[in-house]
């Protein structure tokens, strides 16, 4: 089912590959990276400025850990960014023997343990771990391709995962004391689809909004998998969304021009801005 929907571009960004949004409701300001220009962007929705942060190296995934600073998925391993003097400030080295593969998506849970997941050229060779507020590192599943779209269901006993080249959005049991994940199940299968779900966030109802990569769309899926609503786009490829603005209800689309040709480009012209949809829901704050 398709609605209406009222689709502003909000920053003229052209952005190779933007992607992971989070918004900050201390500021209200809205945080993404563009992950080939090495960059984490901070966009002022009320006066429609940018500012970024160049980290100096593939930036998959950001999370707000206190009022200045941010953790950052790099392409093998996390840091932190000081966002009062740009310096970034390295954790940890993961996957550092797998030189193909690059960290991308990520996010806190609510206990602020962060979760973020690899990409691999090779089937199956990436994969999801969670850092927590301790040091600790935890290696969550394997046996992924690209690690994608994350989230938490309102009750938090359900995480969900996506890995974009199978097409699929699994289901797991979540505890949410211990961090530990069970029970993989398939809850939304795109097999056959010509687009691929992507970056995704969810809302106080348990629904979750899948950006669907060659999809020109956001795709809503209720708790049951089941779509309800699609939001049609200007642009080819959006990556992912979350919700933001003073009462939660906009929702912020990301979007890559990488790898368009230029044929594809003249009819997404407007790939790699960023793009606000006025709704009627309330994001979940994980």
């Amino acid at each position: 089912m398709t609605n209406d929907y009222q689709i502003k571009n909000v920053l003229y960004a052209r952005a190779r590959l933007g992607e992971g949004p989070v918004w900050d409701s201390t500021h209200q300001w809205l945080y993404w990276v563009d992950i080939y220009n090495h960059r984490v962007n901070r966009f002022n929705p009320v006066t429609g400025e940018n500012l970024y942060f160049d980290v100096g190296d593939v930036v998959g995934a950001i999370a707000i850990i206190s009022t200045n600073r941010l953790i950052m998925a790099l392409r093998h391993g996390l840091a932190f960014l000081n966002l009062d003097t740009g310096e970034v400030i390295p954790i940890i080295q993961i996957e550092a023997d797998k030189p193909g593969n690059r960290f991308n998506d990520g996010k806190c849970d609510r206990q602020g343990r962060f979760w973020f997941g690899s990409m691999s050229p090779t089937a199956t060779q990436a994969s999801l771990y969670r850092y927590d507020p301790d040091g600790s590192l935890h290696l969550m599943e394997t046996g992924l391709t690209i690690s994608n779209g994350l989230g938490w269901s309102p009750d938090q006993k359900t995480f969900y995962l996506t890995d974009s080249p199978d097409q699929k959005i699994y289901a797991y049991n979540f505890d949410a004391v211990t961090g530990k994940i069970s029970d993989r199940r398939l809850f939304v299968d795109l097999t056959g689809e010509s687009f691929y779900p992507d970056g995704m966030t969810i809302d106080t109802q348990g629904n979750i909004w899948s950006a669907m990569w060659d999809g020109w769309c956001v795709i809503c899926f209720n708790p049951k998998g089941e779509e309800i609503s699609r939001i049609n786009l200007p642009i080819q490829r959006p990556t992912s969304c979350t919700f933001g603005g003073e009462d939660l209800r906009t929702l912020y689309i990301t979007s890559a021009s990488v790898g368009l040709s230029e044929e594809e480009i003249e009819k997404s012209f407007y790939s790699g801005d960023l793009f606000a949809v006025e709704t009627n829901v309330v994001r979940l704050a994980n």
